[in-house]
């Protein structure tokens, strides 16, 4: 089965994590609206960046559990 363009996403993000320990939510922005393309990043209701729920919904699924989100980091971490 092909994987859909949120799971390649998911599954780079989760891989930068495991190998560098974090990934800061601007380096994941970034590289998605440059490699992926800007459908898969929105501004959310505070005015920041953010990933598709699609994209966060593909993600959690991957990691199940293993990352945890740092609020005042603005990064993924892995547990």
């Amino acid at each position: 089965m092909e994987m859909t363009t949120e799971q390649r996403i998911a599954e780079w993000m989760v891989n930068e994590i495991k190998f560098r320990g974090m990934l800061r939510q601007e380096e994941a922005i970034e590289h998605v609206r440059s490699h992926f393309g800007e459908e898969y990043v929105f501004v959310n209701e505070n005015g920041n960046a953010s990933l598709s729920k699609e994209v966060k919904k593909a993600f959690r699924k991957l990691h199940g559990g293993r990352v945890a989100w740092d609020r005042d980091g603005f990064f993924w971490g892995w547990t």
